[in-house]
């Protein structure tokens, strides 16, 4: 597949520097081996603040969950969604009105399906015909003039490969004191071939913050271009 124009140059302007190269840097890398739509499923519960514009975020700290630059990253794409929906990023050692936590995991299930069973049968003989203006022609062995024949079905095993992304927003500080609340729990999650969760996660990202902070109790496919990185709308 030819790849001609860069990337970073097509991708829409709302989506911030970071998760554009980190889209880039994933279509670059699905480009040989995917060429339909990277579907995504996302569940979306939220309970919005108006006024968090402005307010500050900062993230949970969780060692060993995943490597740790490998959690880092994908944090940073995180917090550029954050950031350009209008909230800001607490300074270091600092904890932020919004405590975010980032999870990422890969795996594996089996999947059965019905495959029909096409077989082309052996040669067959044709024998010598006449045309009505008297040419003659030889016998042949060829194949059957109807092609391949169905004789069943099978079962088929597929693995498929699983990446999931859950971000949650929990609110620790605002106003006078109060119990802490979860304001915002999106979890996008990629069935198919692709087995990458590094290729995955700047989609994934991309999927869970779409028209933020969304519909709460919602349930929605998005597809996204793996040439492009952008959602396809139709």
């Amino acid at each position: 597949m030819n790849f001609s124009a860069p990337l970073a140059r097509q991708f829409s302007a709302r989506l911030p520097a970071l998760l554009r190269a980190g889209l880039a840097a994933a279509a670059l890398a699905l480009l040989a081996a995917c060429t339909t739509p990277i579907t995504t499923k996302v569940t979306n519960f939220n309970a919005w603040p108006a006024d968090a514009t402005g307010a500050t975020f900062s993230f949970l700290v969780k060692p060993g969950a995943l490597g740790e630059l490998e959690q880092a990253t994908y944090e940073r794409y995180v917090s550029a969604e954050l950031e350009s929906e209008g909230l800001k990023l607490a300074p270091a050692g600092q904890a932020g009105r919004f405590l975010v936590d980032v999870t990422a995991a890969g795996s594996q299930r089996k999947q059965k399906y019905v495959e029909p069973v096409y077989v082309n049968p052996p040669l067959i003989w044709y024998p010598a015909y006449r045309t009505r203006r008297g040419n003659v022609y030889p016998g042949y062995w060829g194949p059957d003039y109807y092609g391949p024949r169905y004789v069943g079905d099978r079962i088929v095993t597929r693995t498929l490969q699983i990446s999931r992304l859950q971000v949650k927003l929990v609110e620790i500080a605002s106003g006078p004191p109060g119990p802490a609340r979860t304001v915002f729990d999106s979890t996008a999650l990629y069935e198919g071939d692709i087995g990458d969760l590094p290729n995955l996660v700047p989609y994934l990202v991309r999927a869970a913050f779409e028209d933020f902070p969304g519909k709460n109790g919602e349930v929605r496919l998005l597809r996204f271009d793996p040439k492009t990185g952008e959602i396809v709308r139709n």
